[in-house]
């Protein structure tokens, strides 16, 4: 990174991008294993209950890295395919730091040995390159140790980052333009409208991976015991409302629970039922608040109803750990669950037998999801080589060949069409064409911070669905005013 980008890079704007990336990172997570914690709920009426975060960890991949996911694969001939992504033509000779959301050293979960198991494939085809990996939470410890080390200018030349936590770092000068290494095949195979949300001032930053859409988890081994049948796939929000009251019972001292999901800034879990009557919470041109809307209210009241009318919700809904959720899904306490994609692969390891539903469809007549979309960045660099090698790097760990390399690489819908995902993920990829992307906006994650405690708030009973949405829009349109 250039002296000038440091000096850019100041500790103030700093504490702005952490926080944002903060409200933004729990979405991230969700694509990958269920370990990477969430951000802990701002409320005003009940907190969340958050799991301690593990500290950010650092690992050296040996090359070949012996992992369970695949063997290394090499060259661009085992991927069938004549584009080569995974030999470095830099000439760059020595170290890279790749940092990735949720990663533990040793492999703990299924994000991490898979990024254990492309960067040993990386590193086998390019012999003088050796890339440390170093894991960061999605917690103030973890955003504050990446943001130290940007801001140091060394310790990071390639990271993952959601969407939605990019035009701050842009601002900041903390991300390299990608348009030079992008190629025609590149532009061709990348899912052109992700390119709207990497584009600032005319230039693209960020290579997209993936887009992590909410469906509905159904817990088949529940709809047996109760006999109750799955739903047409084009249910309505009665019909779900009718199966989730079957599936709320008693079985000998344990409660069973129709549905529940995790509601946190950091989250998109519930957005869908805000999402259902037409409702959005900013305009296309991002410069108006709108979820204060009739859509918007009434989306809001069916999430609500769930719990205060229908009670087919646990008494903790709004403040349940994501951890906690997933648990009661696996032990067949929990019936339904609208979740992103990375804790399918967890559930199905675990031998849950699951299926994945779209969300019911409200007034608006359409099916309907949320989402965010995942991203590998690089950072500025004097260095012509190393900023190529880095190029190339998140290249190869956005492309088709990595896939193949590692088999179920892909958390989630790939960002690439040429990607072939694997089961269970696969299964959301129907969803993506239609998930509402949360903004790429600097004011986003503060948007999202003064709504979500009015929408835990509403699910209490403390505020109406109108209150709820309504007492935020002035601050609101204040931000988009400044944006």
């Amino acid at each position: 990174m250039s002296e000038e980008s440091r000096k850019r890079l100041s500790r103030r704007k700093f504490v702005t991008l952490t926080s944002g990336a903060l409200a933004a990172s729990g979405l991230l997570a969700a694509c990958g294993d269920s370990t990477a914690t969430s951000v802990p709920a701002a409320t005003t009426a009940a907190p969340a209950a958050t799991t301690a975060a593990p500290a950010a960890t650092t690992a050296t991949t040996a090359a070949p890295a012996a992992t369970t996911a695949a063997p290394a694969a090499t060259t661009a001939a085992s991927t069938g395919s004549t584009i080569d992504f995974i030999t470095s033509k830099s000439g760059f000779k020595g170290s890279l730091d790749y940092w990735a959301l949720g990663y533990a050293a040793g492999g703990g979960n299924s994000a991490s040995k898979a990024a254990d198991a492309a960067v040993a494939a990386f590193m086998k085809a390019n012999p003088d390159i050796k890339v440390t990996i170093t894991g960061y939470t999605s917690d103030n410890a973890g955003f504050a140790k990446i943001v130290n080390a940007v801001q140091s200018g060394s310790g990071v030349d390639v990271f993952r980052i959601p969407n939605d936590a990019l035009p701050v770092m842009i601002r900041d000068g903390a991300i390299a333009p990608i348009d030079e290494f992008l190629t025609t095949e590149d532009k061709s195979d990348i899912l052109p409208n992700l390119f709207d949300l990497v584009k600032v001032n005319g230039k693209l930053y960020a290579w997209p991976l993936w887009v992590p859409p909410v469906a509905m988890y159904m817990n088949l081994d529940v709809f047996k015991e109760k006999g109750v049948e799955l739903p047409p796939r084009n249910w309505t929000y009665e019909q779900f409302v009718e199966v989730a009251k079957k599936l709320t019972f008693t079985r000998g001292n344990d409660k069973v629970y129709g549905y529940s999901a995790f509601i946190d800034p950091g989250s998109v879990d519930t957005f869908p039922w805000l999402l259902s009557d037409g409702g959005l919470p900013v305009t296309t041109d991002n410069t108006t608040y709108t979820w204060n809307s009739p859509e918007g209210i009434s989306g809001l009241k069916k999430l609500v109803d769930l719990a205060q009318v229908h009670k087919v919700t646990p008494p903790d809904f709004g403040t349940q750990k994501n951890d906690d959720i997933l648990t009661a899904f696996k032990n067949k306490l929990q019936a339904m669950w609208s979740r992103p994609s990375g804790d399918s692969g967890t559930l199905t390891q675990a031998g849950v037998n699951l299926d994945i539903w779209p969300m019911p469809i409200g007034k608006s007549g359409k099916p309907v999801s949320a989402g965010g979309i995942g991203l590998i960045a690089v950072t500025p660099h004097n260095d012509p080589a190393k900023l190529k090698v880095s190029m190339e790097l998140a290249r190869y760990l956005t492309s088709p060949q990595v896939e193949k390399d590692v088999p179920g690489y892909y958390l989630a819908p790939a960002a690439r069409k040429s990607v072939t995902v694997v089961s269970p993920y696969n299964k959301f990829s129907p969803f993506a064409s239609y998930a509402w992307i949360t903004p790429s906006l600097p004011v986003w994650p503060q948007i999202r911070s003064l709504i979500h405690p009015n929408i835990q708030n509403a699910v209490f009973g403390r505020m109406s669905p109108e209150q709820a949405l309504s007492q935020p829009a002035n601050e609101i349109n204040s931000l988009l005013a400044k944006k």
